[in-house]
């Protein structure tokens, strides 16, 4: 994905929200987003264990280098290259996921104010 298409989506998916939800979004971003800094001193210090993977939240494939070793350090050279983008698209989903549940909840209070209005609750 390039640059331009990932700010494009990310304006994209913020449409709709309120001040508030904007608010509770950015906040929510600062306590749950992966540091590129610390991803970046994992792979260096630690990249053959798959140390920055696991941060990252990938697991699978963090386990598959922690057991080959890095794959005697060739996963480690290409994560050079790969970490930056591996990076943003952790913290995008995270950002979706947090998008999705402010949606979720403002469809809940949405649902609820409908039912009480319709059943004098």
């Amino acid at each position: 994905m390039e640059a331009g298409d990932h700010e494009m989506g990310s304006i994209i998916q913020k449409l709709g929200l309120s001040t508030h939800q904007l608010q509770l979004l950015q906040t929510e971003m600062m306590t749950r987003q992966k540091s590129g800094g610390i991803a970046w001193l994992l792979l260096i210090f630690a990249g053959g264990l798959g140390a920055h993977r696991f941060y990252l939240g990938r697991t699978g494939s963090a386990i598959a280098m922690l057991i080959t070793a890095g794959g005697l350090g060739f996963w480690t050279i290409i994560d050079l290259f790969l970490l930056s983008g591996m990076i943003r698209e952790t913290n995008d989903q995270i950002e979706t996921e947090i998008v999705n549940d402010l949606r979720l909840v403002e469809n809940a209070r949405a649902n609820e104010e409908r039912l009480d209005s319709n059943y004098g609750g």
